[in-house]
């Protein structure tokens, strides 16, 4: 735990003195002002207007699927991208300036040096999805609404952060190119919902079953309704140590090749 906690430690200081770090949370809070105000206007506008209007829906004068989903649905965008290009300074940059080689040859495990890196990562992911969650609190002085919901759906997209954070970390295991990690690793974060939207391709008994189980969408549905289940936390749970595996194993063999 202790050489866990140094490299974290390392990590996480090293983004809050990245020049990178500050453009991103930057871009994150002006974005989400943006699309979050002006989803809370249009959703006054709708309410004020529903008894002049016919065939508004029950989910247009629900304050959680009209402005809070859509609102951490851009969110999950915005991490989408982000996270890769935090994640492709955690190893692809140190092998392209040679610390990577001194990290190997010091006496620390390779599994230590992919947790210590991803949640580090992972801090950063939390720490905006946090930011993101202050504009609940103010609307809740607007608003009456229902706070179950809100949480789940918003630890939903967490998850999903922090899967996006393994995929990108292994990203960047494979490169000494950051250009080339930030670009496999928005390939591979976008791949995830592709192969999870095959289930509406295939209609087959078997494939069908089977891509709604592999399907980030269908398990982060559930959440998005506000029902936390447990195959859905196995199933983020998976994702993130396959690929924390993955790249602990290209980290291994780095170290005998070196």
């Amino acid at each position: 735990m202790k050489m866990i906690w140094i490299i974290f430690k390392k990590e996480f200081l090293g983004f809050y003195k990245s020049p990178l770090f500050y453009l991103i949370a930057f871009l994150s809070t002006i974005l989400l002002s943006i699309t979050f105000s002006m989803g809370l206007q249009n959703f006054a506008m709708t309410i004020s207007n529903s008894m002049y209007q016919m065939g508004v829906s029950s989910q247009q004068m629900n304050i959680h699927y009209s402005v809070f989903l859509q609102h951490l649905s851009f969110l999950n965008l915005m991490f989408m991208f982000f996270v890769p290009a935090l994640a492709m300074r955690l190893i692809a940059e140190e092998k392209k300036t040679r610390t990577f080689d001194l990290l190997l040859t010091s006496p620390v495990e390779s599994f230590q040096i992919v947790i210590g890196k991803f949640l580090a990562l992972f801090s950063v992911v939390f720490s905006i999805t946090l930011v993101a969650c202050i504009y609940f609190v103010i609307s809740r002085r607007m608003f009456e609404f229902n706070w179950g919901p809100t949480l789940v759906a918003a630890f939903g997209i967490l998850l999903v952060g922090a899967v996006y954070c393994a995929v990108s970390l292994f990203a960047s295991s494979l490169t000494e190119n950051t250009m080339i990690s930030f670009s496999l690793g928005i390939v591979f974060n976008i791949s995830l919902w592709i192969l999870g939207g095959l289930s509406e391709v295939f209609e087959g008994p078997i494939s069908k079953p089977i891509f709604e189980q592999i399907s980030l969408n269908q398990h982060l549905q559930g959440m998005i309704e506000g029902v936390l289940k447990t195959n859905g936390l196995i199933f983020f749970c998976s994702l993130i140590f396959l690929f924390c595996f993955l790249t602990e194993r290209l980290v291994e063999s780095a170290r005998w090749r070196a």
